[in-house]
């Protein structure tokens, strides 16, 4: 019997991946190379300086915003710091620069380590999904400042504010790709479905953190309740389009055979028992 590796392992492999983008990210936002040319000792170690001090700046960035709230300034950043705002232009080219670097870090600072503290080997796929929607969720609950000025902040051409929420979905992604590769399912659409809960997961925390209709814990409930049943329905079907355009699956029927009944439920109603080995098959 073949050992099938465990969801969180391959959640753990989707991790790995993304951090290594993550810690490229900052260094390819902050680096300069002319194509063609020949390393230059003294501009790498000005770029590593660089990169440190920006690193550095970011953290009193945070503590700016989480003090003086999601509309500071860059003169108020500054005097938080207590540096001038031509130190903060000499290693950030604007605002939307330093919202970059503020999303970065607190994917480094905060998302990264919750993830891999919640991530245990004894997690299965439906448990997975609902601790990392949850501690995404929860800590963009917790930090509503920074996840506000960082969302205002950056450009939506910026690879950075999408990276926590992308890491979700990748996470979310690993195990039923893994499941369905091993069933030697069509795992085509793999990235265009992970796409889709980018875009689904990020749109949903930005309206709730506008509106906070629902509670955090509620959140995490609704999008695990959307997220799993599109695993389990493209489960369903082994990834195949033409499987599930050639018999897309009915909405459930109600409860009551006859809709227009007041009768109460018959008590000859069938068990919803899980059926046993001897009857399963007949």
């Amino acid at each position: 019997m073949v050992n099938r590796p465990k969801p969180a392992a391959a959640a753990r492999a989707a991790m790995a991946a993304a951090a290594n983008v993550t810690r490229g990210l900052e260094q390819v936002l902050t680096t300069v190379t002319e194509p063609g040319s020949k390393p230059d000792g003294r501009k790498q170690r000005w770029e590593k300086h660089k990169l440190a001090r920006r690193t550095e700046l970011t953290d009193g960035v945070i503590a700016a915003v989480r003090n003086l709230g999601a509309d500071v300034g860059m003169d108020e950043i500054a005097a938080h710091i207590g540096v001038s705002k031509t130190v903060l232009y000499r290693y950030f080219t604007d605002k939307s620069d330093l919202g970059v670097a503020t999303t970065v870090r607190f994917f480094e600072t905060t998302i990264w380590p919750r993830l891999t503290e919640a991530i245990s080997d004894d997690l299965d796929e439906f448990t997975l999904t609902r601790t990392v929607i949850g501690v995404y969720v929860h800590a963009v609950d917790n930090e509503p400042n920074l996840y506000r000025f960082a969302l205002a902040s950056s450009p939506t051409s910026s690879p950075a504010p999408a990276e926590s929420v992308r890491l979700v979905s990748q996470l979310v992604m690993s195990s039923m790709v893994l499941r369905m590769a091993e069933r030697g399912s069509d795992t085509t659409g793999a990235e265009l479905w992970a796409n889709a809960l980018v875009g689904g997961i990020q749109h949903v925390v930005d309206w709730w953190m506008t509106t906070r209709t629902l509670d955090a814990d509620q959140v995490v409930d609704y999008l695990t309740m959307m997220v799993w049943s599109a695993v389990v329905g493209v489960t369903a079907v082994e990834g195949s389009r033409e499987a599930f355009m050639a018999a897309p699956p009915p909405l459930p029927e109600p409860a009551s055979a006859d809709p227009g009944s007041t009768d109460a439920p018959s008590a000859e109603a069938p068990s919803t028992q899980a059926p046993t080995t001897e009857n399963a098959g007949s």
